[in-house]
C-alpha cells in the first residue's frame, strides 16, 4: 500500500502512525499538495491528503475512511477495540483530537495562505477559541496519572489522534499554547512520540 502526503499534516500522520501500530506495511510518499501539486494529481486528481492507494490500486481519501478500511484488514489489531462501556468516551476523545487538528489547520491557512489584507482578526480569534476548547476538553477527559494509555495497556486511536493533535499544534503554532496549559495531553504526546511506532513516522516540517 502507498500512503501519499506529508507528515506535517496531522491527518497523514494519523494514518501513518496507525498503520505502524497495526503492523501494516506501506510505502510513504511525501508529496506536498502545494509544491507537488502535479505529482499528487497524477496519483489522485482530487489532490487531497492523506491519499491511500490500496494493493489493488484503489484510491481512498479522508483519514477516517482510510482507517476504517485498514482495520478490516487486521481486525485482531484494530485501534478501536474498546470495551463496550468505554466506546462513547473513546470516540468522544477521537472526535476532539480530530477537531483540534482541523482548527489548527484552519489557523495555518488563515495565517500563511490568506493575504494579510484579507485576514480577519475576529475569525482568527474564533478559530483559536475553538482550538482551545478542543484541547481543554481533551485535557479534562485524560487520566491524570501521567502513565499508560487511555483505554488499556496499548495505544489505541484516542491516543493516536490526541497525541498527534498536540504535536501538530505546538509544531505549527509555537507559543500559542504551553505544556502547562494541558499537562496530561502534553504528557500523553511525549509518551507517544517516544514509542517506536510514532518515531517511525515523525512530525516533519521539511
Amino acid at each position: 500500500m502507498r500512503l501519499i502526503g506529508m507528515l506535517d499534516s496531522p491527518f497523514v500522520r494519523r494514518v501513518a502512525v496507525s498503520m505502524n501500530l497495526m503492523g501494516l506495511p506501506f510505502t510513504h510518499e511525501s508529496i506536498s499538495v502545494f509544491g507537488g501539486y502535479d505529482a499528487f494529481a497524477a496519483i489522485n486528481p482530487l489532490v487531497k491528503a492523506p491519499t491511500l492507494v490500496t494493493d489493488d490500486g484503489t484510491v481512498l481519501v479522508d483519514s477516517g475512511v482510510i482507517l476504517d478500511y485498514l482495520e478490516v484488514l487486521v481486525p485482531e489489531r484494530r485501534l478501536t477495540a474498546f470495551a463496550p462501556e468505554d466506546r462513547v468516551a473513546a470516540f468522544r476523545l477521537i472526535g476532539l483530537g480530530i477537531a483540534a487538528c482541523e482548527k489548527a489547520v484552519q489557523l495555518v491557512y488563515e495565517r500563511q495562505l490568506r493575504p494579510p489584507s484579507n485576514q480577519l482578526a475576529s475569525w482568527e480569534e474564533r478559530v483559536i477559541g475553538q482550538l482551545r476548547q478542543s484541547l481543554d476538553a481533551i485535557e479534562a477527559a485524560l487520566p491524570k496519572d501521567g502513565t499508560g494509555w487511555t483505554f488499556g495497556p496499548n495505544a489505541l486511536q484516542p491516543d493516536v489522534s490526541c497525541a498527534i493533535a498536540w504535536r501538530f499544534v505546538i509544531g505549527k503554532h509555537p507559543g500559542l499554547f504551553e505544556a502547562s496549559d494541558t499537562p496530561a495531553l502534553a504528557a500523553l504526546s511525549a509518551r507517544a512520540e517516544a514509542s517506536p511506532e510514532f518515531a517511525a513516522s515523525p512530525y516533519d516540517e521539511s
